[in-house]
C-alpha cells in the first residue's frame, strides 16, 4: 500500500496511462494545464509541485477556457491517442472550462477536466464561490459540466477514486464514445490521505480498438455500391483520426469515386489528386457540390453530417442512396443511411475487397477533373488579388503557400473557416485544423498552442480574426513563456465579417457587426482607436504589419525562419468575398421581412432523407 493524498494519487495515476494502436504506444497525457485557486491549490497544486515533471509536466495557462481548447487541439493533432488534463479552482475557474468541454465533446475529442469543488464535508458551507441551491445541498457549479461531458463523476470519498479514474480512462480511449471527461474533486477530499493499492499506479496500456464491419452489413453496403453510377465519398474527421488516408485513396482510385471533404476531414486526400474535389456543402467547392447534387450514392466515411456538410440537407439529391461507414453507430444512422459500424481504416479495406468487379461509369473521373480545373482557376484568381486593405482570399493564399508541406493552419470562427474550407489546398492529413463543430471564437491561439505541443516539428499558422482575437488572445503569453513558436496571422476586418453578411441577408441590417464608435444611435461614429498589433506586442510576441501582398509573403517567410512567436497583423476588406460555393445554409428569416419569400423558396431544396 502507498499512502498519498487523493490529488497525489490522481497525478501518479495519470502519469502511468498509455494508449496503444497498431503496436505503437503513446502517453495518454502529454501534461497538465492548470490555473490554481482555493479549490485546487492545496490539492492538485501541491501534488503537481511535489511530483516528478518528466511523467506529467505542468504548464501554466492564462485562461481556463483556453487551456481546454489547447487540450482539444493537442488531442486532434494526436489523432485522439493522446490528450492533456486541465485543472481549475472551484467557481468561475471551473465554469470557464464549460465552453471548452462543449467544444471537445461536439468535436469528439478526448480531454480530461479536473475542476476543484466545494467541501464534501460541508462543515463551512457556504464557502467562497459556492452555488447554493435550495433544492439540494449536493449541487455545485460543476453540475453544469454534465450535459457537455461524455463521462462525469464527483469524488466525495477517497475510496471512490479508483473507479472514477478507470471510468474516465475508458471513455477517453474509446474512439466511439470519447469527448470531455469531468472528475469534480472537492477541495477537502483532494488533500485527504489514503492507503492506495500499488496496482492502481502500475503502468496501464489502453488498447484502442479497430472494429471491423459486421459481415452481413458489409455485403449489403457492397451490393448497394455496385449498383451506383455516380457515387461520391464524403470524408470526415474519422478518416484522419483512424489514419485511414491511404486506404481511402486505394478505395477511391480502385473504383473511380471522387472524394469530397468536411471541415474535420480536409486533407484526407492531398490537393492535386485527380479524385480530390475539395470541400463539400455550404462552404464547399463548386466541383464537390456539383457532384454531390448529381450523385446517386453518398458514401460517408467518418462524418457526422453537420448542416454545413449537407448544406442544411439541400446538397444531396432526395433519391440518393446513403452508405455510412462510421465507428459511432449514432453517426452511421444519419440521413437514414445503410449503417456500416466499424473503424474507418478497417472498413475501407473490407469495402475495397467486397466491391471487386465494379467501377463507376465511364467518364466520371474526367468530369470530376474538369470541375476541379474550373474551381482551381477561380481560386488562383482569388489568391492573386491585391489591394489596400488586402482581400482575405489573397491572405489565405499567401499563408497556404508559406505553410508548404509541413505547415498546419489553425482557425475556428468568423468568415475565415468558410473561406479556408473552400480555398485551402491541404498537403495531407494533419495540415488543416479548423474547429468547426463548435466554431468557438477564441479557440485559435489556444488551439494552435495545443497543436504545436503535439506536433513540435510542424510549423503552426494560426489564422484569427479581430473578433476572435479580442475574445481570447492571452495564450500568446503562454506561448512566449513556454518558448513555443506560433505564427499568428491576425486579420483585422473591423468587426464580424461573416455575421455581417449573414445579418444583411436576413434583414438585420448588420446591427452589432461592425467595430466602430457609437454615433447617432448606432455604431456609425467612425473606427475604434484600437491597435491590436500593439496589443500583441505587449503580450510578448514579435509583431509585423505588412501593407501589401508582397510584404505579407516576406513577413511569412521571416516568421518561418524565426524561432519565436510572430504575429503578422493584416488589414482586410470585409466586403470582398471568396468565390461562391453555390450552396445554401438554413438560417430563418423573419416572416414579416420582405426577404422571407426568398427564404421560403430556398427551403424547397431541403430533403428529409427518409
Amino acid at each position: 500500500m502507498t499512502r498519498l493524498t487523493v490529488a497525489q494519487a490522481v497525478v501518479r495515476f495519470l502519469a502511468g496511462q498509455w494508449t496503444e494502436r497498431d503496436g505503437v504506444e503513446h502517453r495518454l497525457f502529454g501534461g497538465v494545464f492548470g490555473i490554481f485557486g482555493h479549490g485546487n491549490v492545496a490539492g492538485l497544486g501541491q501534488a503537481l509541485a511535489t511530483s516528478p515533471q518528466d511523467g506529467l509536466p505542468y504548464r501554466l495557462a492564462r485562461n481556463e477556457q483556453a487551456m481546454v481548447h489547447a487540450a482539444a487541439g493537442y488531442a486532434r493533432a494526436s489523432n485522439r491517442l493522446s490528450t492533456l488534463a486541465c485543472t481549475s479552482s472551484v467557481g468561475p475557474g471551473a465554469t470557464n472550462m464549460v465552453t471548452g468541454a462543449a467544444g471537445a465533446t461536439i468535436n469528439r475529442l478526448p480531454v480530461l477536466l479536473l475542476p476543484g469543488d466545494v467541501f464534501a464535508t460541508r462543515v463551512a458551507n457556504p464557502v467562497l464561490q459556492e452555488l447554493e441551491d435550495p433544492r439540494s445541498l449536493d449541487i455545485s457549479v460543476n453540475d453544469a459540466f454534465k450535459p457537455v461531458s461524455r463521462f462525469w463523476d464527483r469524488v466525495n470519498r477517497p475510496e471512490q477514486l479508483p473507479a472514477a479514474l478507470l471510468g474516465a480512462m475508458r471513455v477517453l480511449t474509446d474512439p466511439a464514445e470519447t469527448g470531455a471527461v469531468t472528475l469534480a474533486l472537492p477541495q477537502d477530499v483532494q488533500a485527504e490521505a489514503w492507503d492506495w493499492p500499488e496496482e492502481l499506479f502500475a503502468r496501464r496500456v489502453w488498447h484502442v480498438p479497430r472494429p471491423r464491419p459486421e459481415r452481413a452489413a458489409l455485403e449489403r453496403a457492397a451490393e448497394l455500391i455496385r449498383t451506383a453510377r455516380r457515387p461520391i465519398i464524403v470524408a470526415g474527421g474519422g478518416v484522419i483520426y483512424s489514419e485511414a488516408t491511404e486506404q481511402l485513396r486505394a478505395f477511391a482510385e480502385t473504383y473511380g469515386i471522387p472524394v469530397a471533404e468536411t471541415q474535420a476531414g480536409k486533407g484526407s486526400l492531398p490537393y492535386g489528386h485527380e479524385l480530390a474535389v475539395g470541400a463539400v456543402g455550404a462552404t464547399g467547392t463548386t466541383a464537390a457540390n456539383a457532384l454531390a447534387r448529381e450523385a446517386d450514392l453518398i458514401i460517408g466515411v467518418g462524418t457526422r453530417y453537420s448542416d454545413f456538410t449537407t448544406a442544411s440537407r439541400s446538397i444531396f439529391g432526395a433519391d440518393a442512396a446513403v452508405v455510412n461507414l462510421n465507428i459511432t453507430a449514432f453517426d452511421a444512422a444519419k440521413l437514414s443511411g445503410m449503417q456500416l459500424v466499424a473503424d474507418a481504416r478497417e472498413g475501407l479495406v473490407d469495402l475495397t475487397e467486397a466491391c471487386r468487379g465494379w467501377a463507376s461509369e465511364d467518364g466520371y473521373r474526367a468530369r470530376a477533373a474538369g470541375l476541379n480545373r474550373a474551381w482551381d482557376a477561380a481560386v488562383d484568381a482569388a489568391f492573386a488579388l491585391d489591394g489596400t486593405p488586402l482581400p482575405q482570399p489573397a491572405v489565405i493564399g499567401a499563408v497556404n503557400a508559406a505553410a508548404g508541406e509541413d505547415g498546419v493552419v489553425v482557425c475556428a470562427a468568423g468568415s475565415m473557416p468558410g473561406d479556408l474550407h473552400k480555398l485551402w489546398r491541404p498537403s495531407g492529413p494533419g495540415s488543416y485544423h479548423v474547429e468547426y463543430g463548435y466554431s468557438c471564437m477564441g479557440y485559435e491561439i489556444a488551439g494552435g498552442l495545443g497543436v504545436k505541443l503535439a506536433a513540435p516539428k510542424r510549423e503552426v499558422f494560426v489564422m484569427v480574426g479581430d473578433g476572435s482575437y479580442l475574445m481570447m488572445a492571452q495564450e500568446l503569453v503562454t506561448a512566449v513563456a513556454e518558448g513555443i513558436k506560433l505564427i499568428v496571422v491576425l486579420v483585422d476586418n473591423f468587426g464580424f465579417a461573416s455575421i455581417g453578411r449573414l445579418s444583411e441577408s436576413v434583414g438585420a441590417e448588420r446591427l452589432g457587426t461592425s467595430y466602430a464608435l457609437r454615433g447617432t444611435g448606432r455604431y456609425d461614429g467612425g473606427p475604434l482607436p484600437v491597435d491590436l498589433a500593439a496589443n500583441a506586442a505587449s503580450l510578448g510576441a514579435t509583431v509585423v504589419r505588412p501593407d501589401s501582398l508582397e510584404d505579407l509573403r516576406k513577413a511569412l517567410a521571416a516568421a518561418r525562419a524565426a524561432e519565436e512567436t510572430t504575429v503578422i497583423y493584416v488589414r482586410t476588406d470585409p466586403l470582398l468575398d471568396a468565390p461562391s460555393s453555390e450552396a445554401w445554409w438554413d438560417v430563418p428569416v423573419a416572416e414579416t421581412s420582405p426577404l422571407h419569400a426568398a427564404y421560403t423558396e430556398a427551403k424547397r431544396s431541403q430533403h428529409p432523407h427518409l
